[in-house]
């Protein structure tokens, strides 16, 4: 403490009694600030005040420091700027920082320390909380195109890049949705919610009325942004066409297996075997004679008899084809000969 005058203490044993006459100053070093809560727009300068209220010290060390997300950096020290506010920072009236083209990243808490060797108290802090808004980019909506009557419909709008968080607001027909539709005559048939917060519309049943052009407006206190209109229609659902498309498929299928049925019938997914593989008979062109082998003589020649009455009729195949009737036993049996040798 620094007197000019004079002091007088009075002790006692619970308590000191200090008297100052006038002239009497504490020699201690005391910040003070005009505003520690500064907001400014992105890209805006600002002015972090911090001013040395009392203080013999004749040249205070000064510093400001950056906490962010629990981390502390340097952004005066040594008696310059350091990292990127080298250039688009200075100190101001001895002590203030100021903080030009300001961005989303500068919002934090920003210490301002002073030491004063001098003084009785050496050191003094003040914390300045800075807030940088930014306004809201163009919100992404998705309306549904369709929604046949009665059905549940959600509509969505949302931006991530405004500071502080965006509210969202909808609105049909360039007309705002109230959250309470009892207070809009033309909403009184409508049955949905509005979210501001996470930007959700939701018709629980929608009707033919819910039909029009829908677009989102984000906004905060840096300002807002809109999304395009998008057309929404509610349509009634068509029950006798939907029957009968139902009925027009099931015909269709009755007809494609009634005719797999036919073709399994009539042998075209019959496959030809013989001894366990598949055997197709070659082609043979018309107009073109072979000479039949003994084998293949032996496995299409049979004889075949037919009773009419008393007397036998012999044919003798080859194949499916008639080459020779004989109608006596003795020329069967010769035949018979004839095939044996």
């Amino acid at each position: 403490m620094y007197c000019p005058g004079t002091v007088f203490l009075f002790c006692a044993p619970s308590y000191y009694l200090l008297f100052v006459f006038a002239g009497c100053r504490l020699l201690a070093v005391e910040l003070t600030s005009s505003n520690t809560k500064p907001v400014v727009q992105e890209f805006q300068s600002v002015e972090l005040s911090c001013i040395i209220k009392s203080t013999v010290t004749a040249d205070p060390r000064i510093e400001w420091k950056k906490i962010r997300d629990g981390e502390t950096s340097y952004v005066f020290f040594d008696n310059k700027m350091q990292g990127d506010y080298a250039t688009r920072a200075e100190i101001l009236s001895r002590t203030s920082l100021v903080i030009r083209n300001a961005t989303r990243m500068d919002t934090a808490t920003y210490r301002c320390e002073v030491a004063a060797p001098s003084d009785t108290k050496t050191i003094d802090e003040i914390n300045i909380q800075l807030t940088v808004q930014v306004k809201p980019v163009t919100p992404r909506c998705i309306v549904p195109k369709a929604i046949p009557v009665g059905k549940t419909a959600s509509l969505h709008c949302h931006e991530n890049e405004g500071y502080p968080k965006s509210t969202y607001s909808w609105y049909r027909n360039s007309e705002p949705l109230s959250p309470d539709t009892r207070s809009n005559a033309k909403l009184q048939n409508s049955s949905y919610t509005v979210n501001p917060t996470t930007g959700t519309l939701v018709f629980h049943a929608v009707h033919k009325g819910d039909t029009g052009r829908y677009s989102c407006i984000a906004t905060n206190d840096a300002g807002f942004a809109k999304c395009e209109e998008q057309e929404m229609e509610v349509y009634d659902l068509n029950i006798g066409g939907i029957i009968g498309g139902v009925l027009v498929v099931l015909a269709v299928l009755v007809l494609i297996t009634f005719g797999i049925c036919c073709a399994y019938r009539r042998g075209y997914f019959a496959n030809s075997k013989e001894a366990g593989e598949s055997y197709k008979a070659p082609a043979k062109p018309d107009g073109v004679n072979y000479i039949r082998t003994d084998d293949e003589v032996t496995n299409d020649l049979h004889l075949t008899s037919l009773y009419v009455g008393e007397a036998k009729d012999y044919r003798l195949f080859l194949g499916n084809v008639v080459f020779l009737r004989v109608g006596t036993a003795q020329k069967q049996a010769c035949i018979t000969e004839k095939t044996e040798g």
